[in-house]
């Protein structure tokens, strides 16, 4: 029969663990054993909390599990899983800058940084927009649509229409590749031609178009024409072996 909570030493016990050394000396699945707080008759929290984050594959990944998933876990109902989708996404608010309106976009690293954490283990395409006065510090951020794994489909016309609602004076779109890989497409390449164009003759100063990876990030309109050449020649060749 396992052990319950109470029976194992006090050193390993994460409540008094964390009483004892600090959250620092924690593994994750001891943090996460403190949120969902209770097991069941046949598994402690800690147990729980081990096969959550087997679910996940890693902590980081943990945000992206849908509470319909996390209740297939038996002993975890809607209330741990609630409590673990709150604990997820207030980590990601205590990583966003502590207040992003009216910061000064400098350079493609500040837009990466703000959006990083926020994008970096998304499963699915997501598209922003971060709206900027004439001094380049944000006004607004929209999100403006959700895609699946490989693309998010939205026209250019769609995205100057946001623009036009918010009499934006500069914007810069950002959107996230799920793979990890922050190297534009083709077709994101075409569609900043098509923002730019449109954006040329509405007036609208449209500064970047950057996609994050994870951990890493490119900015579209500073890409190296030669580094997409090189890309686009090793993918024909691939496709070339694969048939």
């Amino acid at each position: 029969m396992p052990l319950k909570m109470k029976e194992l030493p006090e050193g390993e016990r994460p409540y008094e663990k964390l009483q004892m050394y600090g959250p620092k000396k924690l593994s994750n699945a001891e943090l996460l054993a403190i949120i969902i707080k209770t097991g069941t008759k046949e598994e402690t929290s800690l147990d729980l909390a081990n096969r959550v984050l087997l679910l996940a594959e890693n902590i980081n990944k943990l945000q992206n599990i849908a509470v319909s998933d996390l209740k297939k876990i038996k002993g975890i109902g809607t209330v741990k899983a609630l409590q673990i989708q709150a604990i997820c996404e207030l980590a990601n608010r205590i990583n966003l800058p502590v207040n992003n309106l009216n910061m000064q976009i400098k350079s493609t690293k500040d837009v990466a940084n703000l959006l990083m954490n926020e994008l970096r283990h998304k499963k699915c395409e997501i598209i922003k927009v971060i709206i900027l006065n004439t001094k380049n510090k944000i006004t607004q951020i929209l999100d403006l649509k959700e895609g699946d794994t490989k693309e998010v489909r939205i026209e250019p016309v769609q995205i100057m229409q946001e623009i036009i609602k918010v009499a934006a004076s500069k914007f810069i779109i950002v959107h996230n590749h799920p793979s990890g890989d922050s190297s534009p497409s083709m077709a994101d390449i075409e569609f900043t031609k098509r923002i730019k164009e449109c954006s040329n003759i509405l007036g609208v100063n449209f500064l970047d178009h950057v996609i994050i990876g994870d951990g890493n990030y490119k900015s579209i309109l500073n890409y190296r024409e030669e580094e997409f050449v090189w890309n686009y020649l090793t993918l024909i060749q691939k496709i070339s072996e694969w048939t």
